[in-house]
């Protein structure tokens, strides 16, 4: 039996905020983090696991994180996206939203092709591969764990499971690191600087120290108010989209509520004193939304298991090598032309490279990161969490059931 070590939760959230400021000091001191724009709670999030992988290779200690606080942390952050999207700037992403659908749902189809016919050529059950396909990439862990009791018992593939939970632990750490370069690399080759180097970052604040944004008490508690009503109503609309048969993830109810609330309460008279000034609360949602999404990628960072890798290495490791180039080069080839050889279509190929290989989570980390060191890009924020936190999952799960048949 092996030794295993449990962190609880608390200290487990003490530990993943240590980690971040480990991260944004990384991020401070190292020029080239900051210059590919990886995301500071990546940085801190890869010490953490260099130390459990060594730890378990030098004395076969797993160490495991109790890591409920996540799952919040990211309804928060949903809710602060929602919040922050203004439905006029919706309006204008229209084309770019049906876009980058259109590119991801022809992703996903070559993604699960390619995991396939690995799994033929590893002398594997073909649809074993859609475990290294958009289940546990495009997907994430949470689609990992609820296709995975299918897959074995009704297709018969013991080892689904770990299969998905291994690619989707190599899958998360190369979307954190690929995105960000890749966005910086077309930057370069094309001379991209934002249309409007003066708007307000939709999420965090800029590395430049010397930048100050005023927050008031007044603002910050209002937005804690009205992302607390983006969760309640988020939750009740998550139910009425259950009741449909579908099944989506919890902060795709929270976006939308969000989004609402924007648009619905954006009508009424913006007056000092009254529950609502997104003037006043903007950053503050801001703000929260940063912590939130630095802390919830640095406890997902936190939950992944190095020693899962040593059951499939072969299959998955080559296969995930091949994942990761077709990533890339579908990103750079394909997703970037196609959205406007922009500086904001750049800030989308960075969201692109999160969720192909990774999570929404991970998408909006890649280009918050690559916003902070070039400048916002509204329209970024808005069509990609749109696409990869509702209509992707939708897509996913309708291209799983017929490729797995």
């Amino acid at each position: 039996m092996p030794a295993e070590l449990h962190v609880n939760a608390f200290n487990s959230f003490t530990l993943a905020i240590l980690l971040l400021f480990v991260g944004k000091e990384l991020t401070q001191r190292i020029e080239a983090l900051r210059r590919y724009s990886i995301p500071e709670a990546v940085a801190g999030g890869l010490v953490c696991v260099a130390v459990v992988a060594a730890l378990y290779a030098a004395t076969g200690l797993r160490t495991h994180f109790e890591l409920g606080a996540r799952d919040m942390l990211l309804l928060y952050f949903f809710a602060a996206i929602g919040l922050g999207s203004d439905v006029r700037t919706l309006a204008r992403g229209g084309p770019a939203l049906a876009m980058l659908l259109a590119l991801a749902v022809g992703f996903i189809v070559l993604q699960n092709l390619l995991g396939m016919g690995m799994a033929g050529l590893f002398g594997l059950d073909r649809r074993a591969g859609l475990m290294t396909g958009s289940i546990s990439l495009t997907g994430g862990v949470g689609t990992t764990l609820a296709w995975a009791p299918h897959f074995v018992r009704d297709l018969g593939i013991a080892e689904a499971e770990t299969l998905g939970l291994a690619s989707n632990m190599i899958g998360l750490i190369a979307a954190c690191c690929i995105g960000g370069p890749i966005a910086a690399w077309l930057m370069r080759r094309h001379h991209l600087v934002p249309a409007a180097a003066t708007s307000e970052l939709e999420i965090g604040q800029p590395y430049d120290r010397q930048t100050h944004v005023r927050i008031d008490y007044h603002g910050v508690l209002l937005a804690v108010l009205w992302l607390n009503v983006a969760l309640l109503l988020g939750r009740g609309i998550g139910t009425l989209i259950a009741l449909t048969g579908l099944r989506l993830p919890d902060f795709v109810g929270c976006l939308l509520a969000g989004i609402v609330l924007r648009n619905v309460c954006s009508l009424l008279p913006q007056k000092d004193g009254r529950l609502w000034n997104w003037s006043s609360m903007q950053p503050g949602v801001a703000l929260i939304s940063d912590v939130c999404l630095g802390v919830f990628l640095t406890m997902a960072l936190m939950g992944l298991q190095p020693w899962t890798l040593a059951q499939a290495a072969a299959f998955v490791g080559t296969t995930l090598a091949l994942q990761i180039a077709l990533a890339a080069a579908f990103t750079l080839w394909v997703v970037y032309p196609c959205m406007g050889r922009n500086y904001e279509s750049a800030v989308m190929c960075a969201g692109f490279g999160g969720i192909a290989l990774g999570s929404t989570a991970t998408a909006i980390a890649n280009m918050s990161a690559v916003t902070r060191e070039h400048g916002a890009a509204p329209r970024a924020f808005i069509v990609v969490p749109l696409v990869c936190g509702f209509f992707i999952d939708l897509v996913n799960a309708v291209v799983i059931g017929v490729m797995g048949r």
